[in-house]
């Protein structure tokens, strides 16, 4: 069932993607193609108010404008290039750090020198004047070595501060990479990477492991109806009724366009489906009101379908049973949660 529901959504993204060249008359490379999906996905909330702005005004978009729009926020080197940036950064910090390491250690062998001088001096010495001599010239060598140090300090703190800036930036990075934009959710490439991890625990420790997965109801036609501007703040809504109802080592995710997952380790299925039905009222709780208009728009409603790691489960079977889930809580008719074990799933003859 999840291929052949993937199958229906991406066709309808395709298509619009392709009506969206046509109607600005631009070449149809697979760049664009890519933008275009995106677009009519709603996965990148900037791409589509870069678009929109553009389109607003001059009521199409040229060939460059759409270039310099990929460049931005589709290129598959701007991450990169960004991370390199930060990278070349701190090695250049690492090596002035090197550098002035050196100078400490070269101005204290010097100093350490002047007196190993200073000390042979002495054992021969018994002339007053040249004796006072001495020590003033001791008194400067450690005036200056002080100094030097001071400068030295100074000159590390810097760079140890210029440091943990470019440590933020790339822990930033890192974080945009892992977070959908627009909900601000956990992004699919987050959800991958975590659920693997978190199958291969529960496999080792035992521990239980659960998955809800969400469908916003009739959400294309609410789309369609209202527009992409509203239809983001339908995200938005539910993004945050997820966000209010998992807590601690739980993870929120955008899933796909409007399907959203929540993986809740250390939680059984039966405390999974409480932890459901907790968003599910949550997000009915809320009106939703236009805001270009101030027009209600009535309630939203979610359909999710849950299921728990058992013995030998792989990531694929675990989503598959919780897939199954929340296609019968949608053929139930909607606004239900319905979990691996609930009658209606297990008599489904297309759960495998």
């Amino acid at each position: 069932m999840a291929q052949e529901d993937d199958h229906k959504r991406t066709i309808v993204y395709g298509e619009t993607a392709l009506k969206y060249i046509r109607k600005n008359v631009l070449p149809a490379y697979p760049r664009f193609y890519e933008l275009w999906y995106t677009y009519a996905a709603g996965f990148n909330h900037s791409l589509n108010r870069a678009i929109n702005d553009i389109a607003g005004k001059a009521g199409h978009i040229t060939t460059e404008q759409l270039q310099q729009i990929y460049n931005s926020f589709l290129s598959p080197t701007k991450l990169g290039d960004r991370i390199d940036e930060v990278g070349e950064r701190i090695s250049d910090e690492i090596a002035d750090m090197v550098d002035i390491l050196g100078q400490s250690v070269d101005s204290v062998s010097e100093y350490g020198a002047s007196l190993e001088g200073a000390q042979e001096q002495l054992e021969d010495l018994d002339d007053p004047v040249k004796l006072k001599k001495l020590v003033g010239h001791m008194l400067k060598a450690t005036k200056n070595t002080s100094a030097s140090n001071k400068a030295l300090q100074t000159q590390l703190m810097d760079s140890r501060r210029q440091i943990e800036e470019l440590q933020e930036s790339l822990e930033a990075i890192r974080y945009e990479s892992l977070t959908d934009e627009l909900t601000t959710l956990s992004n699919r490439k987050h959800f991958d990477h975590t659920i693997d991890r978190m199958v291969g625990d529960a496999s080792e420790t035992g521990e239980p492991l659960s998955l809800l997965l969400t469908d916003i109801d009739h959400f294309k036609k609410f789309n369609d109806t209202y527009g992409h501007q509203t239809g983001d703040q339908v995200l938005r809504l539910v993004a945050l009724a997820v966000k209010q109802n998992v807590k601690g080592h739980d993870i929120a995710c955008r899933y796909g366009g409007e399907e959203f997952a929540v993986l809740l380790p250390h939680t059984s299925l039966r405390q999974a489906v409480t932890v459901a039905e907790h968003i599910r009222r949550a997000v009915l709780s809320k009106e939703l009101v236009k805001r270009s208009t101030g027009e209600n728009l009535g309630r939203i409603t979610i359909s999710i379908g849950v299921s728990s790691f058992t013995k030998d489960d792989t990531t694929q079977s675990m989503i598959a049973r919780a897939d199954a889930a929340l296609y019968a809580a949608k053929a139930a008719g909607r606004n239900l949660v319905r979990c691996e074990t609930d009658p209606d799933v297990q008599n489904d003859s297309r759960v495998a």
